[in-house]
């Protein structure tokens, strides 16, 4: 059954952050490290992956990518530090 993650990503250490949803997390990494992704990550060379999540529906992963970029910065520190 296949797989979908929702996952962030940051710049450096307390630099920005991006949260994503994929199905293959592993491409989509390499992707944003070599700036094949055009766009916000590229941009602010956004390439360290700090937290990832499982999910077994694209539907539930879009919902929680949704509701984390909602979240206010500390929030999202919280879950990467966990």
């Amino acid at each position: 059954m296949k797989k979908f993650y929702v996952y962030i990503l940051c710049s450096k250490r307390n630099g920005t952050l991006y949260t994503g949803v994929t199905s293959d997390i592993v491409k989509r990494v390499y992707e944003h490290k070599h700036g094949l992704v055009e766009g916000f990550t590229k941009k602010y060379k956004i390439h360290h992956l700090v937290w990832y999540e499982i999910h077994e529906s694209a539907e539930s992963a879009i919902v929680r990518e949704k509701q984390i970029k909602k979240w206010k910065r500390d929030w999202k520190l919280k879950i990467i530090e966990k």
